[in-house]
């Protein structure tokens, strides 16, 4: 649902402009029709070496009773909820600004051939997961001898 000038929609308006509505409307309404979606993401980085895959997700707030990782069918799960933590003491505070996120997330990862899935080890330390996904030993690089 679009929520500016229906003369900006107009048939006639330059592609860029339709574009930067678009872009619009896909940030600020989810699929289920509500205005901007509370879901929120982690961010995370995924880096490869000649032993396999290394994925780093930022989790600040949250311990290793709040998420999950799973490896199945060639895909990497994680997911996770993020509870709000309130202080008891500001019953009657006035909150100004709120930016951090809570709530349930869930990443999914479509991991390459050549892995192996059977040693994938997790590690969660001060609010960032590490996930070592190691190459399979066929898929690693083997130098030949020249003879």
């Amino acid at each position: 649902m679009a929520y500016y000038p229906a003369v900006w929609r107009a048939r006639r308006a330059p592609v860029a402009w339709n574009d930067v509505f678009g872009r619009f409307d896909r940030i600020f309404d989810s699929n289920d029709g509500n205005r901007l979606s509370l879901q929120w993401s982690p961010v995370t980085d995924v880096r490869e070496d000649e032993d396999g895959l290394h994925v780093a997700v930022e989790l600040p707030g949250m311990n290793t009773d709040d998420v999950a990782v799973s490896v199945e069918n060639g895909i990497l799960s994680i997911s996770g909820e993020k509870k709000q933590v309130t202080e008891e003491d500001d019953s009657e505070a006035i909150g100004h600004l709120a930016e951090r996120r809570y709530g349930s997330f869930e990443r999914t990862f479509r991991l390459p051939r050549g892995v192996d899935s059977d040693k994938v080890k997790a590690q969660f330390n001060n609010g960032l997961l590490n996930i070592e996904i190691p190459k399979s030993e066929k898929a690693k690089k083997k130098q030949i001898e020249i003879k």
